[in-house]
């Protein structure tokens, strides 16, 4: 069974301190529940909020129905970024925010406590207190494998390097004794003998698709491709073509043309880094069971859900009531924004004014 979106509700807590109680909910499970001060957090402040202790956010159950929803609002993304929680909602505006999570000593010196913020993405832009940009702190020794088909294979400065047989890719980041992120490495000449097999290469490039962190790396610029003097027998255009070809086939695979084997091996060493300082990172409890509980799915938000509907679903001829009860628990003033785009593309055209008014879809012509 496909997983509905998730929704982001804001409900009355009755709650002199902390009147409001935020909740993020899917296919009938609670992934974050919290207490809040405010509905949204005014240009340039932060919220303190704390976690809402009762029995169903303890459990992962919804809040009943019959407690007021102030807000309710279909989620986008929600991932974390180190001690943040950051949650991208399916609104034009005040649509990204996030919570961060920090414990701090009581002044005893016996035992921690939480904070927890809630900012808005304004909030974070306005911050000014750091002078360089955030980023997950560097980790201990990261521990690297490399594929014993390499020759003259890249380096990894102090990290502890191994050669070993690698189910796919040149090279692999370990961490806990399984690989977390692979490279595969390509030269120019290697990437043009695999057009040759391109099928095969679509092959490998699936299976390491399949790791939650890959990368497929040449060393080569893109326009090297597309030097007739470099490319032998095949044309730029039809290089064109494949290395599209491979982008669109595989879309969650970077593939990084770094110019050189220097930057080839420069930024490959940076991504494992990267990587490494994100699992060494112990997330606080509440991030990394929000994140367990929520499950993306794949769509186009609100808006491109009317879209489709007025484009492809819909008669040619139609009314905003037609649109209500195909997208239905959107508000009218979306939907009137959306038509209104559409008709400003050329898509749509209009027959009538007030409640009589119909949309006419704009067929385009054949080319």
């Amino acid at each position: 069974m496909s997983e509905s979106a998730a929704v982001w509700r804001i409900r009355s807590a009755g709650d002199e301190r902390f009147p409001y109680r935020l909740s993020i909910e899917q296919d009938g499970r609670t992934v974050l529940a919290l207490r809040a001060r405010e509905q949204w957090p005014g240009p340039g402040m932060q919220i303190f909020c704390m976690r809402d202790s009762s029995s169903d956010a303890l459990h992962g159950a919804p809040t009943s129905d019959t407690v007021e929803v102030l807000e309710s609002v279909p989620l986008v993304s929600l991932r974390r970024l180190g001690r943040k929680l950051s949650v991208v909602l399916d609104r034009p505006t005040r649509k990204r925010c996030d919570f961060l999570f920090l414990t701090r000593p009581y002044k005893n010196g016996e035992g921690e406590y939480e904070q927890i913020f809630w900012r808005t993405e304004q909030a974070v832009r306005e911050h000014r207190s750091r002078s360089r940009p955030q980023l997950y702190p560097r980790a201990s020794e990261m521990e690297v494998a490399i594929d014993v088909a390499e020759r003259y294979p890249w380096t990894f400065g102090d990290a502890n390097v191994e050669r070993r047989k690698l189910a796919c890719g040149d090279y692999a980041l370990i961490h806990e004794e399984r690989a977390v992120a692979m490279v595969e490495r390509k030269t120019f000449e290697n990437m043009l003998g695999e057009v040759a097999a391109l099928q095969v290469l679509h092959g490998k490039l699936g299976e390491l698709a399949a790791f939650p962190h890959a990368a497929f790396v040449v060393e080569a610029q893109y326009g090297d491709f597309l030097d007739p003097s470099r490319i032998g027998r095949w044309t730029p255009s039809f290089l064109s073509r494949v290395l599209a070809e491979l982008a669109a086939m595989h879309p969650k695979l970077p593939i990084v043309y770094a110019g050189n084997r220097k930057l080839a091996n420069q930024w490959t060493a940076a991504f494992f880094a990267a990587v490494h300082a994100r699992f060494a990172d112990d997330s606080p409890p509440l991030i990394a069971e929000a994140v367990a509980r929520y499950r993306p799915r794949a769509r186009g938000g609100v808006d491109e859900s009317i879209r489709l509907a007025v484009l492809r679903e819909l008669p040619r001829a139609f009314s905003l009531d037609d649109v209500r009860r195909q997208v239905p628990d959107v508000d009218d003033a979306r939907l009137r924004r959306v038509l209104a785009a559409l008709r400003a593309e050329g898509r749509l055209a209009t027959d009538g004014r007030g409640r009589a008014a119909r949309w006419i879809r704009v067929e385009r012509a054949a080319t």
